[in-house]
């Protein structure tokens, strides 16, 4: 049996593209993605779909989905996307729209919460375990007191101040309070490489700390960082969603996911569609980026060093 050697990074992809979850986890993300920009539109952007979130109108066979993909169950024609495939809510809004729009919404606070969250992490983290002394004392006792402090009643308070600006502005206070995990797992990483051959080598040699930081170390702290920004964006769906049900996200005339199932929470026994779309998404959107952190895990994993031919 031949073995073949590669570089690092040929390792990563091959060992990620063979794991079926991430894959089927990219797969799912990148529909709901797609779907929901693409459907209604975006920043101005129209979308493939007529109809409007914001647009009430009179409810059609009391509102239930129009939506039949197996012939004959529940009366369905085969697939039959219909005028309204997710029903109506009670003020006649298409419900395929509002839930496009949720889900955009809790996609973008997501996404915005992963990057500000791992590049403050990063970067305390990353100070705090090069430099160490002064600069490691202030910023871990910094670390410690966020950790300590319910997550769940920082992001309201912080959710309660800026849920009525957007998605936006909430994914950024919401980063700014979600690095301290990440923080800490850099400053780990740097504190066990900064003591290795080539940085001292490196230090030896004149090289500055900047260079030192960016060209030696962090390279090599790229798979943690990866991995803990999408297991990141992953909590940030669910914590999004938490905050919005509790009434403390994305504030009317908006929506988001979360908002969607507050919303009609009551309606789970009469007309449960208005429940468990939006459920859906956020079960669909949460798994599978958790699939690909456990993908990304595997792949950058240290000890699978070799690949078979």
């Amino acid at each position: 049996m031949t073995i073949v050697a590669r570089t690092q990074g040929q390792m990563v992809r091959r060992r990620f593209f063979r794991h079926r979850a991430a894959l089927a986890g990219m797969l799912v993300f990148g529909f709901v993605i797609v779907l929901a920009f693409s459907s209604i539109g975006f920043a101005g952007i129209p979308g493939w779909w007529d109809k409007s979130y914001l647009d009430t109108g009179s409810l059609v066979n009391q509102g239930r989905p129009t939506l039949s993909v197996v012939p004959g169950f529940l009366g369905g024609e085969g697939f039959r996307f219909g005028e309204h495939p997710f029903g109506q809510d009670d003020l006649g809004i298409d419900y395929f729209a509002l839930t496009m729009r949720g889900a955009q919404q809790s996609l973008i606070v997501a996404l915005i919460v992963g990057v500000v969250a791992t590049t403050v992490g990063t970067v305390v983290g990353a100070v705090a375990g090069y430099f160490r002394k002064g600069a490691e004392a202030v910023l871990m006792r910094l670390t410690d007191v966020m950790i300590t402090i319910p997550v769940l009643i920082i992001a309201a308070v912080v959710g309660q101040m800026t849920g009525k600006s957007g998605a936006v502005a909430l994914g950024i206070f919401l980063g700014l309070v979600l690095w301290p995990t990440l923080g800490r797992l850099v400053r780990g990483e740097f504190l066990s490489l900064r003591e290795k051959e080539f940085v001292e080598a490196a230090r030896a040699a004149g090289t500055s700390a900047k260079r030192i930081i960016f060209r030696h170390i962090l390279p090599n702290t790229v798979g943690v960082i990866i991995v803990a920004a999408t297991l990141s964006v992953a909590n940030a769906v669910l914590l999004e969603s938490a905050l919005s049900f509790l009434g403390f996200g994305i504030q009317p005339p908006d929506t988001s996911l979360g908002q969607l199932i507050n919303r009609y929470r009551s309606a789970m026994t009469v007309r449960p569609w208005l429940f468990w779309w939006p459920g859906i998404f956020i079960i669909a959107i949460a798994l599978s980026i958790n699939f690909i952190g456990d993908g990304l895990r595997d792949a950058f994993d240290p000890r699978q060093t070799r690949v078979r031919a």
